[in-house]
């Protein structure tokens, strides 16, 4: 056959289609299971450093607990997996795989969702995480925010899919993070979250009562989805966060 003809170019160019094609689909197929186990390493690291259990071994650093030992930590850690479905309060030990997109999918087609709240005990404190997933400049971005019972934040961890490098990305930069704790989602009586603010006076984040932190330098619209993002996740949890402080 010729190979300079435009027969020979097609034929070459379909072969590759197809040769590659399946050595990718045989690829994702033999690491399916190890890319579920690593994803559901992911969330448990996620949310362990929420709660502040971590292997930061600086000011700047943010080092989670390695996947070989997370399992561990996380089952020690983590004392209660629960599913908040309406007015139903259910335990699940596989809680944490709950997919938070696709739950808030089920409320656009107006199904009631299935919300995970993860309960947590150090040095004597009790910490409640839940997740969180919204909107940034370019795609998503989640996280997990950990409150103790007076709806204080203890700590919190976020992440994005294709955030600008230097700007939005920084959310899960450690200085970004940490100005969250210590923070209120009240206000007063109101569950109002917290704003991530351009302009509030406060760079250094030593005002706690104001519900709000200082912004990202370049990043107004990612800094603007993280806001509205803990504002819905406060919006959902509400009526839960409502009955801890009426125990308390």
């Amino acid at each position: 056959m010729n190979k300079e003809s435009n027969i020979y170019t097609v034929l070459f160019a379909g072969l590759m289609v197809v040769v590659v094609g399946s050595i990718l689909a045989y690829l994702a197929s033999a690491l399916s299971a190890k890319i579920k186990e690593n994803e559901r390493f992911e969330k448990q690291q996620n949310i362990l450093y929420a709660m502040g259990v971590n292997e930061n071994l600086d000011e700047g650093s943010v080092n989670f607990i390695p996947t070989d030992k997370v399992e561990q930590e996380f089952s020690s850690f983590i004392t209660e997996q629960l599913v908040i479905e309406g007015d139903k309060i259910t335990e699940d030990d596989q809680a944490y795989l709950i997919d938070l997109k696709k739950q808030l999918d089920v409320m656009k087609d107006g199904k009631t969702p299935k919300l995970p709240v993860f309960i947590g005990k150090k040095d004597g404190e009790t910490y409640y995480i839940v997740p969180m997933y919204g909107k940034g400049l370019w795609d998503a971005i989640w996280g997990f925010m950990a409150l103790d019972e007076n709806m204080t934040v203890k700590g919190v961890y976020f992440d994005h899919k294709a955030e600008t490098p230097g700007l939005g990305a920084n959310i899960k930069q450690r200085y970004f993070m940490d100005d969250f704790t210590g923070e209120s989602i009240l206000n007063g009586s109101n569950y109002t979250g917290i704003k991530v603010a351009k302009g509030n006076n406060d760079p250094v984040n030593k005002i706690k009562d104001d519900n709000e932190v200082d912004a990202l330098a370049g990043a107004t619209i990612t800094g603007n989805g993280v806001s509205a993002m803990i504002s819905k996740t406060v919006s959902l949890y509400k009526g839960y966060f409502e009955s801890l402080r009426n125990k308390g």
